[in-house]
């Protein structure tokens, strides 16, 4: 569903991302950690056409985003809860965008009720909202058109445990429905919980890939990211 084949992006002679390669299935949850300014957010990026690889290619079903028909209707995506309006309404947000890909607008109160905001919460400014409602509303607008393959970065960033574990059973509900879900996170335990597969990057390339059992052998998924990340860390160089 979703496919990195070497991959590189080269900024100015350096190597952003480095021969990157790897693969989502349908029905499957990935877990894609790394330490800060490992690659993962321009990996993201170049898969939905917001970045162009130096070589390589990343597609999903087989094509590039941008060749893709209603290419945000296959693919969801939520990269940054922040781009939000904050002057419009959490409904106006989401009408907009259900406008946009051509839905009916009884979408907009079927992905409001999936990701629990209320009505009330809803006829908010998104601008009024905490980091945690602006997650689950970037959610909102990435499920909108029940996409086949779902894109988040950071997704439980500033959700409370509640939230968590709701974003949780959410993410494994739509992998179990068949969607293809690339999960991003600095979060590794919850990456742990819910992810199928885990691919681990530094310094711009794959480190390790592979179910979590297989990858853990008896460890936590910390102790392995620490392991593998221990020289590939750019914040520590």
């Amino acid at each position: 569903m979703i496919e990195f084949s070497n991959v590189t992006k080269t900024y100015k002679g350096v190597k952003a991302l480095d021969d990157v390669s790897f693969a989502v299935g349908p029905g499957s949850v990935t877990g894609f950690v790394g330490p800060n300014g490992a690659g993962k957010s321009t990996a993201l990026r170049i898969l939905v056409g917001l970045g162009r690889a130096t070589s390589g290619s990343a597609t999903v079903c087989g094509r590039p985003y941008h060749e893709l028909e209603r290419p945000a209707c296959q693919v969801g995506t939520l990269l940054d809860a922040g781009a939000l309006h904050p002057g419009r309404s959490g409904r106006e947000t989401l009408t907009l965008g259900a406008i946009t890909l051509g839905l009916p607008r009884s979408r907009v109160d079927e992905a409001l009720d999936l990701v629990g905001l209320t009505r009330a919460e809803a006829r908010r400014a998104v601008g009024s909202y905490s980091l945690g409602m602006r997650q689950r509303l970037g959610i909102a607008h990435a499920l909108l058109a029940k996409p086949r393959a779902l894109v988040l970065d950071e997704p439980v960033n500033g959700l409370d445990p509640q939230g968590i574990h709701w974003m949780r059973a959410l993410l494994r509900d739509l992998a179990d429905a068949g969607c293809a879900v690339l999960l991003s996170s600095h979060l590794l335990h919850e990456v742990e919980q819910v992810a199928d597969h885990i691919v681990v990057i530094g310094r711009g390339r794959v480190l390790v890939q592979g179910g979590v059992a297989e990858l853990n052998r008896g460890r936590s998924l910390e102790q392995t990211f620490l392991e593998l990340t221990a020289d590939a860390d750019r914040s520590l160089a």
